[in-house]
């Protein structure tokens, strides 16, 4: 499959299902329960804001319903591929996450996942990134799905390797910190 042809394909899936998730693309409306899932994983994703940024706002519903729209209008558009996790059986939006930086030239792809803090250890957001990552090799004949984490993101380095990604090296002093601290980043990959 050509890039051209995912590009211009009216038929690209906006929404898959694992064991235990939904996994699909944010909508109008999904605002209020993703404001939900991120104040409660707020206090985790600030542990690394070198690598995750965005946390450092103050969530608003608002601030959620526009980056569901915007979602939604990336993907349309083929420019970014952002994902809601939602539980089946609660029905709750447990996590977000997407195949972002896409690089059509080879295909490449950066995996990108966070969580409700409440629903860490329970193996949801390694069901729903490794699936991201299989969306990837079958709807766009990706050749490789990387994922980029803090060194000392411990939570996302054993997701990482727990779905069969490989550790390609660390990137030693690489981002600044707020508080003005140098961060190494790993970089992991997983093949077609």
């Amino acid at each position: 499959m050509t890039s051209s042809t995912i590009l211009t394909s009216p038929n690209l899936p906006t929404s898959f299902e694992t064991g235990r998730l939904v996994v699909r693309c944010p909508r109008s409306g999904d605002g209020p329960d993703l404001f939900d899932a991120t104040v409660d994983a707020l206090t985790e994703l600030r542990r690394f804001p070198a690598s995750l940024p965005w946390a450092l706002e103050t969530p608003s519903i608002d601030t959620s319903e526009s980056f569901c729209l915007a979602g939604s209008a990336n993907f349309q558009a083929r420019k970014d591929f952002p994902f809601l996790f939602i539980d089946k059986t609660s029905r709750m939006v447990v996590g977000s996450g997407g195949l972002h930086r896409p690089r059509w030239a080879v295909p490449v792809f950066e995996l990108g996942f966070w969580g409700r803090s409440s629903h860490v250890g329970r193996g949801l957001f390694s069901e729903a990134a490794d699936g991201l990552a299989n969306y990837a090799f079958v709807n766009f004949g990706a050749m490789r799905v990387e994922a980029i984490c803090d060194d000392l993101n411990e939570r996302s380095i054993r997701l990482c390797e727990r779905i069969g990604m490989q550790l390609e090296g660390v990137l030693r002093q690489e981002r600044r910190a707020p508080d003005g601290s140098l961060r190494n980043t790993r970089i992991y990959s997983k093949l077609a």
